[in-house]
């Protein structure tokens, strides 16, 4: 029997469109055959409920979302694939032609990446004709969750280090090849140092960080040789991983390299223990510019058991826990509608209710410069505090180049520096910074109460 060509998952850049769930397609043919593609809409993405232990999420995934939704069409191929679905046999033949040009021309407002943001308030506003809302609901989502679950998860880690470096080892945890580079980009933004993924560093100009794995030493006769085949090639960079064997053995051999390596990295074991002998045997073999790496299935409580612990480490290595943030492996992230041609719309589903009408959101201060909570309005109103959204898309097209990654980097540090300090605790104080305008709740109030009896199916 011959074999099957490979079938590729890879999406090609050019043809993207499809890259979303099957109902948001069927809506679409359904808003043409209602004569209602082109209707302004006004969808809103927000979280409903933070995850476990968290007080907050860093937003994240912008860039890649919006890079994403401006290549969003349809290829020869795929709109022949739809033809043929079964779903779609009621359809008229010039939908599928309408879907070949396809683009989208609409206007998206946003809160910068690296903002600190809370349950309730919209994250991003999208507005367009409703076809082009609707086709990119699943894509967005897809394209923000992901990566603002990671830098919410590497934000902790981050306070748990409290000031030491932590470098991101993942890409072998990760679900799938993609996940590495958006983890990789999201833990930088938080405040990790580097990534041992190259092509994330490649891409993204982060600091590409490695040693070495057990196979090396394996592969040897004895470790000595091992460590002295890799500092040669390696000098002064090398960072051996000691613990293939007996740790603290390993830590006096590889303390015995000349010219000096750059670090050890501790594996496995107790990892206080083992560090306070380690740095004992290199300070004592003059080893005191020596690093201490330490990696292991960490996360921010075992950081933060080591910190607290005074553990000599300069440096961790955190992989599985933050791609995949273990802890709370998804956000309840959501995208719906909450205005058509500027009259708003309501979801009154139980523990699912949503707010109508565009919103801005308006973040206010003490006079020290930390956080005193959100107001989310209407978008037309006024109110003291910094707003948050900004237009990054108007008619299709970027309104303006978005922001390098460190000063991102650096905006998500800022950030988390104003929240107040029980709001940063791994265990943190619960907080409820967000609250509404009155003119928005009033019209939310309105909408409502005119949804009584049979009317109540015009919420959606």
């Amino acid at each position: 029997m011959p074999a099957a060509p490979f079938v590729s998952l890879w999406p090609d850049p050019e043809s993207l469109g499809t890259l979303t769930d099957l109902y948001e397609l069927t809506m679409m043919a359904g808003y043409a055959a209602e004569g209602m593609a082109e209707i302004p809409a006004t969808f809103e993405l927000f979280v409903r409920n933070l995850p476990q232990n968290r007080a907050y999420l860093v937003f994240a995934g912008l860039e890649q979302a919006i890079e994403g939704l401006l290549r969003l069409r349809f290829s020869e191929e795929q709109v022949n694939w739809l033809r043929a679905h079964p779903s779609f046999s009621g359809i008229d033949d010039g939908w599928f032609d309408h879907l070949r040009s396809l683009r989208f021309a609409g206007d998206v407002w946003a809160i910068p990446e690296g903002t600190v943001a809370f349950p309730g308030e919209p994250l991003v506003r999208v507005e367009a004709p409703i076809e082009q809302a609707q086709w990119v609901e699943t894509f967005l989502i897809n394209a923000i969750a992901y990566p603002t679950m990671v830098a919410s998860k590497a934000a902790r880690v981050i306070e748990a280090a409290s000031g030491r470096s932590v470098v991101e080892f993942g890409a072998r945890r990760g679900h799938g090849p993609m996940a590495p580079l958006l983890a990789a980009r999201s833990a930088y933004i938080a405040g990790f140092d580097g990534t041992s993924h190259v092509e994330a560093a490649r891409r993204l100009g982060i600091p590409a960080v490695g040693t070495m794995a057990h196979s090396w030493v394996q592969s040897f006769g004895d470790e000595c040789a091992a460590f002295e085949a890799f500092s040669r090639h390696f000098g002064g960079t090398a960072t051996m991983l000691v613990d293939t064997y007996e740790t603290l053995g390993g830590v006096r051999r590889a303390a015995a390299i000349e010219p000096p390596i750059q670090g050890v990295r501790l594996d496995s074991g107790d990892l206080l223990q083992l560090s306070r002998g380690a740095r004992a045997i290199l300070d004592a073999s003059d080893r005191a510019g020596v690093r201490i790496v330490a990696s292991g299935d960490l996360d921010e409580w075992a950081i933060a058991r080591l910190v607290q612990n005074d553990a000599p480490i300069d440096v961790f290595g955190v992989g599985t826990e933050v791609i995949t943030s273990r802890d709370a492996p998804s956000i309840g992230m959501v995208y719906k509608l909450v205005a058509i041609d500027g009259e708003g719309r309501i979801k009154l589903s139980k523990d699912k209710a949503s707010v109508p009408l565009a919103k801005q959101v308006f973040r206010r201060r003490d006079e020290r410069g930390l956080l005193l909570g959100d107001l989310v309005a209407r978008c037309d109103e006024t109110h003291p505090g910094e707003p948050l959204l900004a237009q990054v898309v108007r008619d299709g097209s970027l309104v303006r180049g978005m922001p390098r990654l460190d000063v991102i980097r650096a905006h998500r540090a800022e950030q988390v520096a104003a929240l107040p300090e029980g709001m940063r605790e791994l265990d943190p104080v619960p907080l409820a910074p967000v609250s509404m305008s009155d003119a928005l709740r009033l019209e939310a109030e309105r909408l409502r109460r005119s949804l009584s009896g049979d009317d109540r199916s015009r919420a959606t």
